[in-house]
């Protein structure tokens, strides 16, 4: 069975825990072998893990979080995000 990027979506925190029953777990392999954007949208994800783990703390840029709201709920709703700030800040998700 081939499995949507969209079902692979669901399943990348299961595939970082390590929860994902052995069938799940190798179609999300094998589409991750083939599918570029998941892949990147795993590793962005345990990217992510690792920096939350961190004790270290980063100021984001000035308007970070309306932005990346913005841009969240645009990806929800399957809509273009509004362009990218003007003083050459780009936050962009994988998409």
């Amino acid at each position: 069975m081939v499995i949507e990027c969209k079902h692979v979506w669901e399943h990348i925190s299961g595939y970082l825990d390590g929860t994902l029953s052995p069938e799940v777990l190798d179609q999300v392999q094998k589409h991750l072998e083939h599918c570029e954007i998941c892949s990147a949208i795993l590793d962005s994800t345990r990217n992510l893990l690792i920096l939350t783990a961190d004790e270290r703390v980063f100021e984001l840029p000035l308007g970070f979080s309306e932005r990346l709201h913005a841009r969240l709920e645009a990806e929800i709703r399957g809509i273009t995000p509004p362009p990218s700030d003007t003083r050459g800040i780009k936050s962009r998700l994988v998409s």
